[in-house]
């Protein structure tokens, strides 16, 4: 199974941008979305080191809070 997080894109430089979600930053490469209109703010969805497409705001939040519950029930069966 692949996880993808979503990340929003606070800097580009050609290629590669870096990433930040809940305080945890990355740099990650762009190539994949090289068709694509990215932009600062952006978000988009990583997965080893690349963006491998691009979401809305609402996505974002909507797939944290997804994950944030995953982890809370996973904490209550531990």
């Amino acid at each position: 199974m692949c996880l993808a997080v979503p990340m929003q894109i606070t800097h580009i430089d050609g290629d590669n941008a870096h990433c930040v979600a809940k305080g945890i930053e990355r740099d990650v490469s762009l190539l994949l979305l090289e068709d694509d209109d990215i932009k600062l703010g952006d978000h988009v969805l990583i997965h080893v080191g690349y963006a491998l497409q691009k979401i809305s705001a609402d996505e974002a939040i909507s797939t944290w809070e997804l994950l944030d519950q995953m982890s809370a029930e996973d904490d209550l069966l531990a």
